[in-house]
């Protein structure tokens, strides 16, 4: 008795890897809806299971780095802010770029610290970048929550705050900070997976990035050449509009052409970062 063939088989999954290089198979990662809702939970819940406090480090921790920044680099180092409440100011910069910083950080050791797990069981990959966005989303709005409680205090009661219509641009601001985020972490961790020592260039310079991003200051205390420069930043424009919107114009400046700018910018990295991530995917496990 002969064995039905190959051809008649059917099958409720067919893994290949003829996808191609700019190809998101959404409807798959539809299928794994689950896995990624648990991994985004998993992110969540188990860094502070153990703690006393647990999720509410989340929104502690941006409060006190904004107080120790507001002391040392208002009151010591005397940097200005342009009117803005100094810890308004370093409250909503840190909340953005503690989302870029971490999301970046972990998306770019996607492959070298899955590596078990990704030799042994077979799911889309692109699921464990996307839960690790989402999931700094979600951290990041209950870091927002702290944020506007200050702006609603200064709003009302010292009236040092003055948000304008620009305000309503935060949802695209957001996005682009996390396609940016995204796409910068696929493209390192497509790379560390083969080059190793880049992690520890990616962790000094993530340090030196702070600073040519206007995080700890206003961009219109600089010199134009400098501002030239900084602009030139990606995430310069996001940051500054960001403040434009919710500190008021002197704390920030809004520039359509520099984020339309970031955007293409952002666009165009995010592409490449997909490709090299699927092209790595293929054969990570024979390199890493």
């Amino acid at each position: 008795m002969s064995s039905p063939s190959a051809e008649n088989d059917q099958w409720d999954i067919n893994i290949k890897s003829t996808r191609g290089l700019l190809e998101i198979d959404i409807a798959e990662i539809w299928r794994y809806r689950d896995l990624l809702v648990m991994f985004i939970v998993k992110d969540i819940v188990t860094r502070y299971k153990q703690t006393i406090l647990g999720p509410l480090w989340f929104m502690l921790q941006p409060i006190f780095t904004a107080v120790v920044y507001t002391l040392i680099f208002s009151r010591v180092a005397k940097i200005p802010t342009n009117g803005a409440p100094p810890i308004l100011f370093y409250l909503g910069s840190l909340t953005l770029w503690s989302y870029f910083s971490e999301t970046f950080g972990i998306i770019s050791k996607t492959f070298s610290e899955n590596a078990a797990v990704l030799g042994k069981v077979y799911f889309p990959r692109l699921v464990l970048p996307l839960a690790k966005a989402i999931s700094g989303i979600i951290k990041m709005f209950m870091q927002f929550a702290i944020f506007f409680v200050v702006l609603g205090y200064h709003m009302t009661v010292t009236h040092m705050a003055s948000p304008n219509w620009y305000a309503l641009s935060l949802p695209f601001l957001l996005l682009l900070l996390a396609a940016f985020s995204m796409g910068a972490g696929l493209m390192v961790t497509s790379l560390t997976s083969k080059y190793r020592d880049l992690n520890f260039l990616i962790v000094f310079g993530i340090q030196l990035y702070m600073y040519v991003t206007p995080v700890i200051y206003p961009l219109s205390i600089t010199s134009p050449k400098k501002q030239f420069i900084l602009w030139l930043n990606p995430l310069t424009s996001i940051f500054e509009a960001f403040k434009y919107s919710f500190l008021g114009e002197n704390s920030g400046i809004w520039s359509n052409y520099w984020l339309g700018y970031t955007t293409l910018f952002t666009i165009v990295m995010f592409m490449i970062g997909l490709i090299m991530f699927n092209r790595v995917e293929k054969k990570f496990i024979d390199t890493i």
